[in-house]
C-alpha cells in the first residue's frame, strides 16, 4: 500500500522503518545520511554524505524473505514451542542482518559506485538467501520432525 500528500510517495510501514533505521545506522558510523520520501514513487530516497545514492523499495525490507522463511520451517515443523521460538528467533536475525546488508550495500555504492550492478544484483541478494538457506539446513537437521529417525 502506498501513501502520497500530492507532492510526494511514502512506501508502506515496514519500508519506511527499514529505511529509517538505515538511516540511524549509517549516522551512526559517522556518514550523513538522509531518507526522504520519493517524490514520483513510493520508496524512500536514501542520501549519504549529500549524494543521492539508493532508493529503498518495497522488496528491502525483508518482509517477503521472512514470510519464505516462516514459510518453509512450518512446512518441515517440529514441536510446536520449538518452531515458533525458532520462527520467532530467524526472523528477527533476517531482519537484523538485512538492516545491515543495506548499511553494507549504501557504503559499497558509496566508496564503489562502478561495482553497483554486482553488489545490488548478487553480492547482497547472496547474503539474505545464503543465511535464509543456511537457517533452514540448521531447522531440517536439528529440529524438523522430518529428521527424526525411526528405530
Amino acid at each position: 500500500m502506498q501513501y502520497s500528500d500530492g507532492s510526494k510517495f511514502y512506501p508502506d510501514y515496514m519500508t519506511n522503518l527499514v529505511a529509517k533505521q538505515s538511516e540511524s545506522l549509517l549516522n551512526s558510523l559517522g556518514y550523513e545520511a538522509k531518507v526522504l520520501p520519493h517524490p514520483n514513487e513510493p520508496s524512500m530516497k536514501l542520501m549519504l554524505n549529500g549524494n543521492y545514492l539508493a532508493r529503498i523499495i518495497e522488496g528491502c525490507n525483508a518482509v517477503s524473505v521472512i514470510i519464505l522463511f516462516f514459510s518453509f520451517v512450518i512446512a518441515f515443523s517440529g514441536k510446536l514451542k520449538i518452531t515458533l521460538l525458532y520462527i520467532f528467533s530467524g526472523s528477527v536475525l533476517i531482519y537484523v542482518v538485512n538492516l545491515f546488508r543495506i548499511v553494507i550495500l549504501s557504503l559499497g555504492l558509496y566508496h564503489y559506485p562502478e561495482k553497483s550492478e554486482v553488489l545490488h544484483t548478487v553480492i547482497f541478494p547472496a547474503i539474505i538467501y545464503g543465511m535464509v538457506f543456511l537457517l533452514w539446513i540448521f531447522w531440517v537437521n536439528r529440529f524438523s520432525k522430518f529428521n527424526k529417525k525411526d528405530g
